[in-house]
């Protein structure tokens, strides 16, 4: 069974959610987020990226950066800008994307439900990184943005949703600067709330699509909640952690591709010679630029050049995870040839998400960079296969977009 739970949001005031709304936490840096929250008095970025309102520090991890973040809280409910529900609610967020729609439920899933596997993982996480949001979370006493799930489409779960939208207006109806469209519609009724809860008791698992490590960090903050209150019994909200989650028909997963700064002393023919000898067919494709067209297919970028590399039968391998495109390029080309052992590491290597397409990875390398590789995006199925197995991707293997909206939704512990 997936717990899904209703609960009492923190949420902005109706005329202020636009204002507010940002992107998540962690695609940006210090300068960006100061930038993008300058003169915006009410961005969220105020409160998941908080060191921006402090001196800049050698250390964003400091305590005092989630103190202020706690702080920056207090201040938006005491201003008007926040308000707290009088009841648990379950909510249904809509974001376009173009012609693309994806309509998912925000609630609480189970702390328990993740330590058991019920919500699958399909990436490692970074200690430093699960500390941050554990910090954060903790001291902010809140689960300030919400996890990606996913989960396999049910037509009871979809037929209750588009009803609810159908005859109830939105509390929020925008789009942001980045062309994205956010609605948002509070489910209040008790009745809907049990039947939607009821259902999702009936599906086997959940998957986590982006915030692997919000995950972890909540789940780790319920068990020092645990530790802290020995006589809980499973109900209190710090049993609970704050997910949006989206049937899986509804996703797309874009690209995520690799920039490399060095050919590691090679020249670009012997480098080119090094890939057909790793197992690829090579074809030069001109300056226009070439987007692999199907699995086992590469794009690469090198020299003012296009070129389209086909992974041979031979050295496709039968394992899940070795047979994916990322591990294909990672274990032939990359590692051998490159020297690139710990991609999420290495300072040599970046990633780039395909959503800002072709174009940049050709910009980057016109910049600071030497050679580009594009990969064909993996599929939903393959990333719950990997998930159901209990099996982890390499680092950087998919790109959700679009991007969660933050500060539409707070969950106190």
């Amino acid at each position: 069974m997936a717990v899904l739970r209703a609960f009492r949001a923190i949420r902005p005031e109706r005329k202020y959610a636009e204002k507010v709304i940002s992107l998540p936490y962690d695609v940006m840096s210090r300068e960006e987020a100061a930038g993008m929250a300058a003169n915006n008095p009410y961005s969220f970025l105020h409160i998941c990226r908080a060191e921006i309102d402090l001196p800049e520090q050698g250390n964003p991890y400091d305590r005092e950066v989630y103190e202020k973040a706690e702080a920056n809280i207090r201040e938006f409910l005491k201003k008007g800008v926040f308000f707290r529900e009088e009841k648990p609610m379950l909510y249904l967020y809509r974001q376009t994307m173009g012609m693309r729609k994806q309509t998912g439920i925000v609630g609480c899933v189970s702390v328990s439900e993740y330590e058991n596997g019920i919500i699958k993982k399909h990436e490692l996480t970074r200690v430093e990184k699960e500390l941050d949001r554990i910090n954060h979370f903790d001291i902010c006493n809140a689960n300030t943005e919400p996890v990606f799930l996913t989960y396999k489409d049910d037509l009871r779960i979809q037929k209750i949703t588009e009803d609810w939208m159908r005859n109830h207006p939105p509390e929020y109806d925008f789009v942001t600067e980045d062309g994205i469209g956010h609605v948002l519609w509070a489910i209040d009724d008790d009745e809907v709330i049990a039947a939607l809860t009821s259902l999702f008791r009936e599906i086997p698992s959940l998957y986590i699509a982006d915030g692997h490590h919000r995950s972890a960090s909540a789940y780790k903050v319920g068990l020092k909640r645990r530790e802290e209150h020995p006589g809980y019994n499973g109900q209190e909200e710090f049993n609970f952690f704050m997910a949006a989650v989206f049937p899986a028909s509804e996703l797309k997963i874009f690209d995520y591709n690799r920039v490399v700064r060095d050919l590691r002393g090679l020249t670009a023919e012997e480098f080119i010679s090094a890939v057909i000898q790793a197992g690829f067919t090579v074809t030069k494709m001109g300056k226009e630029a070439y987007e692999p067209e199907e699995r086992h297919i590469f794009s690469m970028y090198l020299e003012g050049n296009w070129y389209r590399l086909a992974a041979k039968p031979e050295v496709i391998p039968q394992e899940t995870i070795a047979a994916l495109d990322v591990s294909i390029l990672q274990d032939r080309v990359l590692s051998p040839i490159l020297g690139i052992e710990d991609p999420r590491c290495d300072k040599r290597i970046d990633f780039v998400g395909g959503i800002r397409g072709l174009s940049a990875l050709a910009q980057r390398c016109e910049e600071d960079m030497r050679v580009a590789f594009a990969v064909f995006p993996i599929s939903l199925s393959e990333l719950m296969e990997v998930a159901d197995q209990g099996l982890v991707m390499p680092p950087k293997s998919t790109w959700f977009e679009p991007k969660l909206g933050s500060g539409l939704f707070l969950h106190e512990l």
